[in-house]
């Protein structure tokens, strides 16, 4: 038994298999137990190992197989004050860190920010995508991030890199001279100048950004819809001809509006005056108005023969003033309501 228990305070051989994605670095347990000199250090592919004397890193190293004894150790020897021939156990902290890639980290903007264009004036933008990183300097990660925590994970690092992004993404569209317009055509670019600009955040922190995808760039909803509207009147081009298509809309609306009566008459007269409005509108420029086709057959009611014949009382068209009956609610000539 004393034999079982004197065995356990000695460690030989230090390895760490990462047991999940998402972990940035590792404390080896080290808890009442002393290392080995002479001891194997296995450091994999896409890992890095530091020792730590009293909270200060000392000796890094990368991914192979190691012997642990003063030559490999000259940092933490010197800080320990060793003999070059020391060979008795020693107690150190030992972290491991992973080097791989952090992939499909996602990005976005919480709340719209604001931005200038050089076409539309004052815009608000949303936008998210994602993006790549590892731990490139286990030092700076250490000293600035980690510190001598049991472990660290990626998830504790995503508010601090999103915040991060967003200011640099916000500096980048702010010095941009592309307009909202061409964004969608453009955001490879955006993500390559994004990422020069993030480049030097990251690597504060000991870390690489290895890739920046912008995936998105759009408008919140209620500014979709003007811009839409903004859109849809550069397509039409000429606003007469807008209003002409937004006055042939109303019409079919009048038209499917059959409820009651009143409605249909109201659809019928509508109908009639938008009609004319639309046949004038239409017209070339130049044109003049079709004269009043000649009279034929019956006579009319009213003969200039018989002066006694009461004669029907006449308004005049508050639009084009011509002579209309006056019970009409609508020029016959130009369709204005009357």
């Amino acid at each position: 038994m004393l034999s079982q228990f004197l065995s356990k305070q000695f460690i030989d051989v230090i390895q760490w298999n990462e047991p999940e994605d998402g972990v940035l670095s590792y404390r080896y347990p080290m808890q009442d137990m002393e290392i080995m000199n002479g001891g194997q250090l296995t450091v994999r592919e896409s890992q890095m190992a530091a020792f730590i004397n009293e909270g200060r890193i000392a000796d890094v190293f990368g991914p192979g197989l190691y012997k642990l004894t003063t030559r490999n150790l000259p940092l933490l020897t010197d800080l320990m004050n060793w003999d070059k021939a020391f060979e008795s156990p020693f107690k150190s902290d030992v972290y491991f860190f992973s080097t791989r890639q952090q992939i499909d980290q996602k990005w976005g903007t919480a709340t719209p920010i604001t931005l200038r264009d050089k076409e539309f004036g004052a815009v608000r933008l949303r936008a998210f995508g994602n993006y790549a990183y590892r731990v490139a300097d286990p030092r700076v990660f250490f000293n600035q991030v980690a510190g001598t925590r049991d472990a660290y994970f990626a998830t504790d690092l995503d508010g601090q890199l999103r915040t991060a992004i967003v200011a640099g993404m916000t500096n980048t569209f702010a010095n941009s001279d592309v307009s909202f317009i061409d964004m969608a055509a453009n955001q490879a670019t955006l993500g390559v100048k994004i990422a020069a600009e993030l480049k030097t955040t990251f690597a504060g922190l000991g870390l690489e950004l290895s890739q920046f995808v912008v995936e998105n760039v759009s408008l919140p909803e209620e500014l979709q819809k003007v811009f839409d509207q903004r859109v849809g009147m550069n397509m039409v081009g000429d606003l007469g001809r807008y209003t002409l298509y937004s006055a042939a809309e109303s019409l079919d609306l009048s038209a499917a509006n059959t409820s009651g009566a009143a409605g249909m008459g109201m659809g019928l007269g509508a109908g009639a005056a938008v009609a004319q409005v639309l046949s004038n509108a239409l017209k070339p420029i130049g044109m003049a108005p079709p004269s009043a086709p000649p009279q034929t057959g019956a006579a009319p009611l009213i003969s200039a023969s018989v002066p006694d014949a009461p004669q029907a009382a006449a308004k005049f068209c508050i639009e084009c003033g011509k002579p209309i009956a006056e019970r009409a609610k609508f020029c016959s000539e130009c369709g204005k309501p009357q």
